[in-house]
């Protein structure tokens, strides 16, 4: 999706043959991607698709959500029907907040942690 920050050209054109007829990739669809923001900081990004409340978003629509969010390479995973992430046990197909940190190893390593509405 994003590569050196910027959206690679032509993804929406791209189209896999699964044999089977399947190209779900194209259009607007559900989709999950991981997003690289720099050393040990990541993005995961879901969205939602074919109901009342989502019809989805194409290859470049997602690559512009990752780079809004920060991230300077970023990655489809999947698309459509199986398009859903799990955090501590919950769906976080609504928005949920997370923490984006490792929790501190000692009193002098402390960080603040961030948080990322996902």
């Amino acid at each position: 999706l994003l590569q050196d920050g910027q959206v690679i050209s032509g993804i929406d054109n791209l189209e896999i043959d699964t044999n089977f007829g399947n190209h779900s990739i194209q259009g607007k669809q559900p989709r999950t991607a991981i997003g690289i923001i720099d050393d040990n900081h990541f993005v995961f990004a879901v969205v939602d698709g074919r109901s009342r409340t989502s019809s989805g978003v194409t290859m470049s629509g997602l690559a512009e959500i990752m780079q809004s969010l920060g991230a300077k390479t970023a990655y489809n995973l999947d698309g459509g029907g199986s398009s859903e992430m799990w955090f501590h046990g919950r769906s976080s197909i609504t928005p949920l907040t997370v923490a984006n940190a490792l929790p501190p190893t000692s009193s002098t390593s402390r960080r603040e942690h961030e948080r990322c509405t996902c």
